[in-house]
């Protein structure tokens, strides 16, 4: 393990237990080991990093957030820790590909969050996920990786404090005036968990014979069945650990 992923790991137990949250992994078996991994978990606090990275014991290369790559300082910190902000939406996200794509061929952990910026805007209730985008199954298909599985993680909180973060949403929609959840009002909220369960959902592991249908009128639903999959892994783990 190199120095960086030391780092970020040490960083994550740090700040954990610093302010004194408890974490439990169930189904750490699931963990595939060995191949590229595509980690795919739901998304409502700025904690969750932090506790994918200690439950897997290894480095998670995530994609964050467009504006995470405009705030000078905080961009730094991000790349700095081996994650890398999407690109702008009207460019189609063919940094992101690509640049997951090689970590994947390289057997790195990539981390998505597909429900985007919804539930860490709305504060959704901890049982519930909101909708996927699709873009990691097109990654997952679209990767010439041979080894390659998709881990559904489920960060299921079930004792939570919301905090203001004292930054406001306007702001951020200055640094990045495609999203339309920053451009309202009030300050952005923060979810700090006092307890959480991850838990590891089953893994779908890409063959050679997805990539083959990955063409024609089978690609979407393809697409949409792979998504499908993950998302339902992910909300039947939630009602197991929101307990």
């Amino acid at each position: 393990m190199g120095d960086q992923a030391n780092s970020l790991l040490l960083i994550s137990r740090l700040f954990l237990a610093a302010i004194g949250s408890r974490t439990f992994v169930y189904h750490a078996d699931r963990i595939p080991s060995e191949g590229g991994i595509i980690v795919v978990s739901n998304h409502r606090s700025f904690m969750d990093p932090l506790l994918l990275t200690v439950a897997v014991n290894r480095q998670i290369k995530f994609a964050c957030h467009h504006y995470m790559g405009q705030v000078p300082v905080l961009r730094e910190m991000v790349t700095g820790l081996g994650c890398f902000p999407l690109d702008n939406s009207s460019r189609r996200q063919q940094g992101f590909f690509r640049q997951a794509t090689q970590l994947l061929q390289a057997e790195e952990m990539v981390g998505v969050f597909p429900e985007g910026a919804a539930p860490m805007v709305r504060c959704t209730p901890p049982n519930l996920i909101s909708d996927f985008q699709r873009g990691f199954a097109h990654l997952a298909l679209r990767s010439p990786v041979a080894n390659l599985a998709i881990l559904p993680v489920a960060i299921a909180s079930s004792d939570e404090q919301l905090i203001s973060s004292r930054i406001p949403l306007k702001l951020l929609s200055f640094f990045d005036p495609s999203e339309p959840l920053f451009n309202q009002p009030g300050w952005h909220p923060a979810i700090v968990y006092q307890r959480s369960n991850i838990m590891f959902g089953r893994p779908f592991w890409v063959k050679s014979s997805h990539r083959q249908q990955y063409h024609g009128k089978y690609a979407k639903q393809l697409v949409n069945n792979l998504t499908d999959y993950v998302s339902q892994e992910i909300a039947n783990l939630l009602i197991e650990g929101c307990i």
